[in-house]
């Protein structure tokens, strides 16, 4: 039964009166219906009365016993209630039952003391209207007179889509937009959380940084929207890989994270790190595209590493620094030792960026040799840095540096041009060599690589029949699709190209047959142990049948005793290079022992940035 305000004896109210017959008794019998809003308007003047119809947002007026004596338009659309249902009932059918009793006590008080306000403003209560839907609201309140007596005047407002809004707004802030994962700012929050608790109750937390490699070379070649369709994925995987409880972030460009609350220790973090890895190396199919991409993971673990989340931070980020170094496709624990490696990493950037600028790099010439006769037919040039401060520097010391810092780019366009700065000058001496560069994984992805190589050979003016172009295994079977278009753009400028490092990769004959390659250079490690190891005997026999197949040219690396050649000699290998005949030698040396060993004539070699 709906409750309802008690008359007062004397207090004076709006009523409409029914006259009915009452059996045969005398008298006029009448039914009084109460008119609290025809009440609630004769108090109203006709200004008031207009904004009282007409305001947006809902306005409610409540007596002091917390009837409900008044309610706008706006307001009966918003709780869904008629003028009769809604007035002479307690406010308490607008009110989540959760809230009736504190709301109650708060109505009182503020009866009780006006000007203390203390409900004043209200932005976080639910209305809940007829039909039991809880609606979020806004609520200003004032204090007014109904009746000679108080009453409170509360102003609604929906907020529902406010509401939205502001939640949207939060999950941006904490989100990123591409990949829905966390954010840098939310996992800070959430690491700081993770590694408290970890020292606190002595579990162990871990944070797994990830990077992906060459992603770069991706968006270079395929274009951004495919790029951010390659981060979605990997995005994705995470998520599947791990538990619902751990987060998974993306920091930026192509750095994730991935934090696990709780491990049992640190080698169960290395093995959902290999999980990681494992999931992220699947083939990925987009727009008609098949995509492999590898990645990194450096690991760093609370309390065992370190005890808050920027050290946390540091360490993982070290950690990943060595996975890289190391040669990708791996985790790495963090270790106190790798602090050093990271001091040496800042200091052999600063100075490689300075001899990028002011000097200190030289190419140095390995000569390629004929297996038959023992005639000089090429060259390959490698690679040297002295600094002033550090003395020499191997390649497999600042190559990895360059790689991580994107030095590798500025690097290799300085190889590039200097290799057909010494072609030129070998020209002027008489002396026709063919030089081939490496392209680091880097250069070959750039968009419009074969256009900057002519615009080289022609600013040095060189001939592109003397320029040869060396590529590694892995790097063509990455996308073989964009290698194909790359290699044939590169051989309608007239290049050779070369596939280094054959043997340690995964292409096939089918692949083989459609890029533009001329010559296949045999992997070193294939000749370490032959001829005792037959294993690596059939290899190489396989590698140079294959060649035949082809019809491709073959060079073997890394010849260092007579025993080696004396094998490829049989296997009637074309060529061969290593220590066995000479190592690297500075420009004017290779001259001058061409000008000795070799009658004129043309010559074959390969400029690249890594060690002999």
């Amino acid at each position: 039964m709906a409750h309802r305000r008690p008359w007062l004896i004397g207090e004076r109210r709006h009523v409409d009166a029914r006259l009915c017959e009452f059996g045969a008794r005398s008298g006029l019998p009448a039914v009084l219906i109460e008119q609290a809003e025809h009440a609630l308007r004769q108090e109203l003047g006709p200004l008031e009365r207009a904004v009282f119809d007409a305001a947006p947002d809902g306005i409610l007026v409540v007596d002091r016993q917390g009837i409900i004596v008044g309610a706008n338009p706006a307001l009966l659309r918003l709780t869904g209630y008629t003028e009769a249902s809604l007035l002479e009932r307690p406010l308490d059918i607008l009110l989540p039952e959760s809230a009736r009793g504190s709301h109650g006590r708060r109505l009182q008080q503020f009866f009780a003391h006006p000007h203390e306000r203390p409900m004043g403003r209200i932005d976080d209560l639910t209305l809940r209207r007829a039909d039991g839907c809880l609606v979020p609201v806004d609520i200003a309140l004032g204090l007014g007179t109904w009746r000679d007596g108080p009453c409170v005047v509360a102003f609604v407002r929906d907020v529902t889509e406010t509401r939205r809004l502001t939640e949207r707004l939060r999950h941006l802030a904490a989100h990123d937009v591409l990949t829905g994962l966390a954010n840098r700012g939310h996992l800070m929050l959430q690491l700081r959380e993770a590694a408290a608790a970890a020292v606190r109750h002595g579990h162990t937390a871990a944070l797994l940084l990830l990077d992906l490699d060459d992603f770069k070379g991706i968006n270079d070649t395929h274009c951004h929207p495919v790029g951010d369709r390659v981060l979605q994925q990997v995005a994705q995987r995470l998520r599947e890989t791990v538990r619902t409880d751990d987060v998974v972030a993306r920091l930026g460009g192509d750095e994730f994270a991935v934090l696990l609350p709780r491990v049992d220790s640190p080698p169960d973090a290395l093995r959902v790190a290999d999980k990681l890895l494992l999931a992220l190396g699947r083939p990925m199919r987009i727009d008609g595209l098949q995509l492999t991409v590898g990645g990194s993971i450096g690991v760093a673990c609370c309390p065992q590493d370190a005890h808050d989340a920027d050290a946390l931070m540091r360490d993982a980020d070290l950690a990943l620094y060595a996975a890289k170094a190391d040669g990708r496709q791996q985790p790495a624990r963090y270790a106190p030792a790798l602090s050093q490696a990271m001091d040496e990493r800042a200091r052999l950037t600063d100075r490689l960026q300075r001899a990028l600028r002011y000097g200190g790099l030289a190419l140095h010439y390995q000569p390629q040799v004929d297996v038959r006769n023992g005639a000089v037919v090429g060259v390959e040039a490698l690679l040297r840095w002295t600094d002033p401060e550090l003395g020499a520097i191997p390649p497999a010391r600042f190559i990895p540096v360059a790689e991580a810092t994107g030095l590798i780019l500025p690097l290799g366009d300085w190889v590039l041009h200097e290799a057909c700065r010494q072609l030129r000058a070998w020209v002027d001496q008489g002396l026709h060599l063919r030089v081939a560069v490496n392209l680091s994984p880097q250069q070959f992805r750039q968009p419009g690589l074969a256009a900057q190589v002519r615009d080289v050979l022609q600013g040095h003016g060189v001939a592109p029949a003397l320029l040869e172009l060396e590529i590694t295994e892995s790097q063509a079977m990455i996308d073989a699709q964009q290698a194909r278009r790359t290699l044939t753009a590169l051989a309608d400028e007239g290049v050779t190209i070369a596939l280094d490092d054959f043997g340690t990769g995964h292409s096939s004959l089918a692949v083989l047959k459609q890029l533009s390659v001329q010559r296949l250079k045999i992997d070193r490690t294939f000749l370490q142990n032959v001829p005792e190891d037959t294993t690596d005997g059939v290899l190489v026999r396989g590698v140079l049948a294959l060649a035949r197949t082809l019809r491709r040219d073959v060079v073997a690396e890394g010849v260092e005793n007579p025993a080696q050649l004396d094998f490829l000699r049989r296997c009637r290998c074309p060529a061969y290079q290593g220590w066995l005949f000479a190592p690297a030698l500075p420009p004017d040396a290779l001259a001058a022992r061409l000008s000795v060993g070799v009658a004129g004539g043309s010559a074959a070699g390969a400029v690249g940035c890594h060690s002999a």
